[in-house]
């Protein structure tokens, strides 16, 4: 069984323990930093010196010259600054594996993993709103009837006048007879824009009738959810009560996916617990030795204007990933041997090893360069802030790969239980 067997979101119990660990990293993260931001300033520098070089008088101009290589210079010294602080915090991560679980409780308290459905708000509250009344259909104002102006002249007024009286009366007749056509359409263009308002507001309800039984919906699919998660703990920890099989692996998938380790050495766990036994069979695969930084440290070279870097000794190398193997080895049998209060894992069989390229047969083989087993009673005497974990290993009569760097196998002899 593999460290992802449990439920996919109680992984939100390794996000808790990557928090964790990332504020033990700031310390040496503030360094790298300021490394980075001594970088972007010296860089600055250099182009403002290099642009005033630029705009000089020849008189000036060497002076200028001389400033820019000096900025330069500040720079790539930044940049080795900022390489050599990464490099550190990724050694430092390697060399602290042990250390790093040790200021932590292991124990998971699956009670505080239960969950409560959280609903976001209804997100059509638009549609809430009642439909606004038309707007109202306004009467035209009734036209008023206007007299002509009296014609001008002597010969014929009264005729004139007549007539321009009769042509006005029958201009007004026929505006108000439109004006009264108008009139009667108002109650229809009124119970128009009702009847409008009422199908949109019909409209309106049936969408909202729809959305909110589709938000009810989702509301009931996270309701279900959660309680299909919490049923999962309290099944769990029932199960795990009578200490079955499936409990306590599921249980120690849940320890190590909150065994954050770093990115540049991250390791895979395969576990099986035997009822019978009550021992707990486990495989740590770690990366190969190749995978490690081998530099020692950055350097600017001034004269050839280029950044190098030195290697460690084959004496550094094979000490620092021996000693992460040992360290990974004594941090598995911690964090599983603190984590299980109940005691129901009374014995660890442990093997650490490699996935990698034989170097005998050119194939791909999985290398052991750990195997140990360790019983409860034994292991939980041990100050792992002050051992030495090969020789805590040793103490346990653990058969050790006599070079892990080199791809050397461990023996292959018998595992003395202590």
């Amino acid at each position: 069984m593999s460290s992802k067997g449990f439920l996919a979101d109680l992984q939100r119990a390794s996000k808790r323990a990557a928090a964790d660990a990332q504020r033990r990293q700031n310390a040496a993260n503030r360094e790298h930093q300021a490394a980075i931001r001594r970088a972007e300033q010296a860089r600055k520098a250099e182009e403002r010196a290099t642009a005033q070089a630029a705009r000089a008088s020849e008189a000036d101009r060497k002076r200028y010259e001389k400033e820019a290589q000096a900025a330069h210079v500040a720079a790539m010294e930044a940049e080795v600054a900022d390489l050599n602080a990464a490099l550190e915090e990724t050694y430092s991560e390697i060399d602290e594996l042990l250390q790093a679980t040790l200021s932590v409780d292991d124990f998971v308290d699956l009670d505080a993993l239960r969950t409560t459905a959280k609903h976001p708000p209804f997100d059509r509250a638009d549609l809430e709103q009642p439909t606004p009344p038309p707007a109202p259909v306004l009467p035209p104002p009734e036209p008023q009837y206007t007299p002509p102006e009296a014609p001008g002249g002597v010969f014929g007024r009264k005729k004139k006048i007549a007539d321009s009286e009769a042509t006005a009366q029958a201009a007004f007749a026929e505006t108000h007879a439109a004006w009264q056509a108008e009139m009667a359409r108002v109650p229809l263009l009124q119970q128009q824009a009702a009847d409008e308002r009422e199908r949109v507001e019909q409209q309106r309800l049936s969408w909202l009738a729809h959305e909110r039984e589709r938000y009810a919906a989702e509301c009931a699919a996270r309701e279900a959810e959660v309680a299909e998660h919490n049923q999962a703990i309290d099944t769990l920890i029932a199960n795990l009560g009578y200490g079955t099989a499936d409990a306590v692996q599921e249980y120690v998938s849940i320890v190590l996916s909150n065994s954050v380790y770093p990115e540049s050495f991250e390791v895979e766990h395969t576990f099986e617990f035997a009822t019978s036994t009550a021992e707990l069979t486990m495989r740590v695969l770690v990366p190969g030795p190749s995978t490690v930084p081998t530099i020692k440290a950055y350097k600017y070279a001034k004269a050839a204007d280029e950044i190098t870097s030195t290697d460690l000794s084959q004496k550094a190398q094979k000490d620092r990933y021996n000693g992460a193997v040992h360290q990974v080895a004594l941090r598995s049998l911690h964090e599983i041997f603190e984590a299980d209060r109940r005691a129901l894992i009374k014995t660890i069989s442990l093997e650490v090893g490699t996935e990698t390229i034989d170097p005998a047969t050119g194939k791909n083989a999985h290398i052991p360069f750990v195997a140990v087993a360790a019983t409860r009673d034994t292991f939980v005497e041990f100050d792992l802030a002050e051992v030495v974990p090969s020789a805590t290993l040793g103490h346990l009569g653990a058969a050790l790969s006599k070079n892990p760097h080199g791809l050397v196998p461990a023996a292959a002899t018998g595992i003395r239980r202590s």
